[in-house]
C-alpha cells in the first residue's frame, strides 16, 4: 500500500510541475490593445445650406485661407460686401479700393470671385473691373508722380497718369499744382470757393499736388 501511494504523490507532484513550466502571456501583448477610438474616421465639417455656407464649403475645398482676422471665408466676402457702397469716399473709385488696397492679395481674389455674386451680386461688375485691372483711378488730395504706370507694391509714391481731371463739390481754398520732375511749377491756382475745376496734366509732368480739392476724377 505504501508503495502505491508513493506512486500517486508523485503523479500528482508531475502534473503540477507541467502547468507551472507553460510560459506566461507576454505583458507588452496586452499593453498593445486597439484603442477603439483610433479607427473612428474624423467627423465631417457641416456647412449650412446658405450661400455663407457654399462660399466656406468651396473654400475649405480648395484650401483657399483668409486673413486671420475673419472666421471664416463667408465673413471676409461679408466685410467687403459691407464696405464697398462707401469705399470710394476717400478718394478711389470701387474697382480700384478693391484692387488697390490688398483685399484681392493671395487667395482673396479667388474667394471674392466666387462669393461676391452670392452675397452681393450688384457688386459683381465693380469685382471683375477691379480683376481685370480695367478701370478708372481716383485721386484725392496729395503729391503724385505724373506716370501712366501704377506704382508697384510697397512703393510710397503714387503715380497718376496724364490726362483731363475735374473736381466737383463744394471746394473752398482748393490749390493744385503742375511742376517739372525738377519740382519748378508749371501751373498752379488756388480757389479759395469753387464748383467745378478741370486740369489738364501732361506726360512732360514730373509731379501733381493737390491740396483741400474734392476728387479729381478722368474725364471721359
Amino acid at each position: 500500500m505504501a508503495g502505491i501511494a508513493a506512486m500517486v504523490a508523485l503523479s500528482g507532484w508531475g502534473g503540477s510541475g507541467g502547468d507551472e513550466a507553460k510560459p506566461a502571456s507576454s505583458p507588452s501583448a496586452s499593453n498593445e490593445a486597439v484603442d477603439p477610438k483610433s479607427s473612428e474616421p474624423e467627423p465631417s465639417v457641416e456647412y449650412p445650406a446658405t450661400p455663407e455656407g457654399d462660399i466656406d464649403r468651396l473654400a475649405d475645398e480648395k484650401g483657399w485661407v483668409v486673413d486671420d482676422l475673419y472666421p471664416a471665408a463667408s465673413d471676409f466676402v461679408a466685410d467687403i460686401c459691407e464696405s464697398l457702397p462707401v469705399s470710394a469716399v476717400d478718394g478711389a473709385s470701387r474697382p480700384q479700393w478693391l484692387a488697390e488696397s490688398g483685399n484681392m492679395d493671395g487667395d482673396g481674389k479667388a474667394v471674392l470671385q466666387a462669393g461676391i455674386p452670392k452675397l452681393c451680386p450688384k457688386w459683381t461688375p465693380v469685382m471683375k473691373q477691379a480683376v481685370s485691372g480695367k478701370y478708372d483711378r481716383w485721386f484725392g488730395d496729395g503729391t503724385y508722380v505724373v506716370s501712366s504706370k501704377p506704382a508697384a507694391a510697397g512703393e510710397d509714391e503714387e503715380t497718376i497718369p496724364p490726362g483731363m481731371y475735374q473736381a466737383r463739390g463744394n471746394m473752398k481754398d482748393c490749390y493744385w499744382e503742375r511742376t517739372t520732375k525738377s519740382g519748378d511749377i508749371i501751373d498752379n491756382h488756388l480757389a479759395t470757393s469753387a464748383q467745378e475745376i478741370t486740369v489738364t496734366i501732361r506726360a512732360s509732368d514730373g509731379q501733381f499736388t493737390s491740396e483741400r480739392c474734392a476728387v479729381w476724377k478722368p474725364v471721359r
